[in-house]
């Protein structure tokens, strides 16, 4: 049971139930638990207030060239092992070119008269019409950053994602990475088909901070999706056997970056033996040429079967923000499991035009990112542990864990196993450190 809503999940049929028992159990529990909110509440209210007043005055407070100021990020309540989209609501959350559009757009009302403001037990067989991905979207980034000291639950957009992302459906731990692909691919699908009698894409090319020239498209036209994280790679496969070059241009939302195989073994930053293994590493292994191996037999057209040949991934055009999602779980015979090593990553300066297909046609700039939000793993497998965010918001750091909010600094921020890093286009009124 949601001791928030009261809303009763059963296992067995995976889906909400609104049906009570003949004795009327399910209903006695609501009660008891109301009972026990309402008298905890009346108990706790004067502790509560000395937490108001001290814990949360230290803990949200922070001294800044002498003056006092207030901490405005909230966090995110958990669910039900939901760190995993907490954590990737809070990254991007703090991509500003991002979040803002999503803040700038128009309200959507989509519940009538008859049914505001009434609790509603929520089950997946209720039709998926009246569901918006955008709105519930629009709505959490809207409450982030407002500065309340209350954490806010994402459930009205936890039961979005239940209604158009099956695989996301009940409390089972996820993978983060996976649940940003799909986001990110359903909103772009939702803002290209309009909402509201209003076209999202129509929107997007009044929005002059998005120029044409940025635009990836993926899957139809762009939005503003494609725009700030789609990127092109240029795939370069060579038959070993005739030397026929098949080039072949894919669009990306981020890159999956491997661990090279030589820095596996290692455990921790600290560890003496060995060089650590960095994101330049990760990224070189990516572009480096490749020689297929017998499973991945390329198909040559003038050979006119199956040939040995070799694989070169270029970056053909870089994205305004650059996700690199590193491959830490991997499937073995029977499990899948993780590849727990620290990777060393720039806060500031990573330099990617080394990768570029045409770096020579790139300006002094443009090819330098820096650090704007990094989710962590915790833990051993995919299936369990907890999902936590650090990002940077206004120059300060801050570390989202849950409902839980604190500031931290640089240092405990690159000392933090990286699971996906978001890097953002510097200006060219920036600095020139570079990886």
């Amino acid at each position: 049971m949601d001791c928030s809503s009261y809303s009763t999940y059963c296992y067995r049929c995976d889906d909400f139930v609104v049906n009570d028992t003949k004795l009327g159990l399910v209903q006695k529990v609501r009660e008891h638990l109301q009972n026990l909110e309402n008298s905890a509440f009346t108990a706790d209210r004067h502790r509560k207030r000395k937490l108001l007043e001290n814990s949360s005055l230290n803990s949200k407070l922070l001294k800044v060239n002498g003056s006092t100021t207030a901490i405005c990020a909230t966090g995110l309540r958990n669910l039900g092992n939901t760190c995993f989209m907490n954590a990737i609501l809070q990254s991007l959350s703090n991509i500003e070119q991002f979040c803002c559009y999503f803040k700038e757009l128009p309200a959507v009302e989509l519940r009538n008269g008859k049914t505001a403001g009434r609790r509603t037990y929520h089950t997946r067989s209720q039709g998926d019409n009246n569901v918006s991905l955008v709105e519930e979207f629009r709505k959490t980034l809207c409450a982030l950053w407002q500065g309340s000291q209350t954490a806010f639950s994402p459930e009205s957009l936890f039961y979005v994602v239940w209604k158009i992302m099956p695989s996301f459906r009940g409390y089972q731990q996820q993978d983060a990475h996976e649940f940003m692909r799909y986001l990110l691919d359903h909103l772009h699908l939702e803002l290209q088909g309009g909402f509201n009698g209003v076209s999202r894409s129509a929107i997007l090319q009044e929005n002059s901070t998005l120029s044409a020239s940025n635009k990836c498209c993926i899957n139809g036209a762009s939005t503003v999706v494609t725009a700030i994280f789609g990127g092109f790679l240029q795939n370069e496969v060579n038959c070993l056997i005739c030397g026929t070059e098949s080039r072949k241009f894919d669009p990306f939302l981020d890159l999956s970056l491997d661990i090279p195989s030589q820095f596996r073994n290692k455990r921790s930053k600290n560890q003496e033996n060995g060089p650590v293994c960095s994101l330049r590493d990760c990224l070189r292994s990516f572009t480096d040429l490749e020689e297929l191996d017998e499973t991945e037999l390329y198909m040559c057209h003038k050979c006119k079967k199956k040939q040995k040949s070799t694989k070169k991934f270029w970056i053909q055009k870089l994205p305004k923000v650059l996700c690199l999602h590193l491959k830490r779980f991997h499937w073995t015979a029977y499990l899948r499991n993780k590849v727990d090593i620290f990777v060393e990553f720039p806060l500031r300066g990573l330099d990617m035009k080394c990768y570029l297909l045409e770096p020579e046609n790139s300006g002094p700039e443009s090819c330098l990112y820096d650090l704007a939000a990094v989710v962590v793993h915790h833990g051993s497998g995919v299936g369990s542990g907890h999902y936590t965010a650090y990002a940077t918001h206004e120059g300060r750091w801050f570390h989202f864990n849950d409902s839980t909010v604190t500031l931290t600094d640089e240092d405990t921020v690159v000392k933090a196993k990286a699971y996906i890093l978001f890097y953002v286009e510097r200006q060219a009124k920036a600095g020139s450190d570079k990886l």
